[in-house]
Formats: C-alpha cells, sequence, structure tokens
C-alpha cells in the first residue's frame, strides 16, 4: 500500500487535481493521500470548479465521495509529518503546478509545506511529478524546469493527448491522470499506451509521443 502527496498551487487546471484526488481515493493500492492546497491554489478551486469549502468538507466537496483515505494539511505546517524524508512516502504530485512554485523549487527556496514537502521527495531520489500548466513559457520557465529536471523531477505538462478519441473533457482529463498513475508507478485498468497501427486495421490505439 503505497502513501502519496498531492499540492494544488495557483495555476488553472483545477480539474486536474480534482480528478487525481478521486481516482488515487478509489485505487485500492494507495492507503493514504496527503494534500496540500496553496493560498492561490483555493482560489483556483473556487473560480474553476466553485469549490469553497476547506478540511474534510473539501475532500468531499472535491471528490464527490465521504472518505477517510485523504486528509488535508495546512500549507503554513512546515513541521508536518510530510516536511521530514524519515516519513515513508511513495510519491508526490503538485497539480496544477503553478510557475512561481516551480521557481521556489528550482532555487531551492522552502517557505511553506509545499516546497518543503517537494525538497524532501527530491533529497530522498523519491518520485517527484509537476504538472505545470502555463503557455506560452519564457526562458526562466524553461530554464527552471530544466533544472528541475536534472535534479530528478519528471515533468509533465497537462498537455493531454487525443489518440484515445476522447468524448468529453471527463475523458480527456482522466486519461491524462490515469497517465501520472503510470509516472507514479501505481496500477490501473485503463489503457494509457499506443499500441501502434491505424484505426480501421485491427490494431489498437492512435498516434502517441514522436507520432502527434
Amino acid at each position: 500500500m503505497k502513501r502519496i502527496t498531492v499540492a494544488i498551487t495557483g495555476a488553472s487546471g483545477a480539474v486536474y487535481a480534482q480528478r487525481l484526488l478521486y481516482h488515487l481515493d478509489r485505487s485500492a493500492e494507495v492507503s493514504h493521500v496527503h494534500v496540500i492546497v496553496s493560498a492561490p491554489g483555493r482560489r483556483v478551486l473556487l473560480e474553476e470548479l466553485d469549490v469553497a469549502a476547506t478540511g474534510d468538507g473539501l475532500a468531499r466537496e472535491l471528490t464527490g465521495l465521504d472518505t477517510s483515505k485523504l486528509s488535508f494539511l495546512p500549507n503554513s505546517d512546515i513541521g508536518a509529518s510530510i516536511a521530514s524524508g524519515s516519513y515513508p512516502s511513495d510519491g508526490m504530485v503538485i497539480i496544477p503546478c503553478s510557475m512561481s512554485t516551480i521557481g521556489a523549487l528550482a532555487s531551492g527556496a522552502v517557505t511553506n509545506l509545499v516546497h518543503r514537502a517537494a525538497d524532501v521527495t527530491l533529497k530522498e531520489n523519491r518520485r517527484l511529478v509537476l504538472v505545470p500548466r502555463e503557455t506560452p513559457l519564457h526562458s526562466i520557465h524553461l530554464e527552471n524546469l530544466l533544472r528541475l529536471r536534472n535534479a530528478g523531477a519528471m515533468i509533465v505538462p497537462a498537455m493531454p493527448g487525443f489518440y484515445h478519441r476522447p468524448e468529453s473533457i471527463e475523458q480527456l482529463v482522466d486519461h491524462f491522470v490515469f497517465r501520472l498513475f503510470d509516472h507514479l508507478g501505481l496500477a490501473h485498468d485503463r489503457s494509457t499506451m499506443w499500441r501502434g497501427g491505424v484505426r480501421g486495421t485491427g490494431a489498437e490505439g492512435s498516434r502517441e509521443g514522436g507520432c502527434e
């Protein structure tokens, strides 16, 4: 059973965090999810999803589930369990990840629990998945992303694929979320793999990766 940390920061794309938490909660492989929401992240939740609750009510309002698997930690609690490398964790996702958060992590500046938990994840050589949602990117953004990649973080921009022929926004978002499961090493029963071929020839899927 795995413990995962999810941080929500102030970039557009709150629906990605919403669906990730929903599917992590339902995953039989995940025992607990620590969730941190920055102040800008709370504003985005309100503006994009009309979610205004806090604490346990936030879990219910975000996922639609009555769950004990998700626990929400104040971003100001720099002494929380996940702020220490001695606390066992199997990975962390920052989704969506603002460019200000990227900048703080790239510089090693630790001013809140999101930063500290991510810094600990890197120093302990654990899986850190960053999901930036910004466009266009200037040279400082790109340099910061490269620096974090070189430090071991996985950079997975919110750039959903279309080879699975989504028929709704939820299908589009969920396919991306299960690609995050792949990067976290979590099992799932959704098809995220490109298997080659062209529709109508009997092969599954469509194009991904270099073919897009």
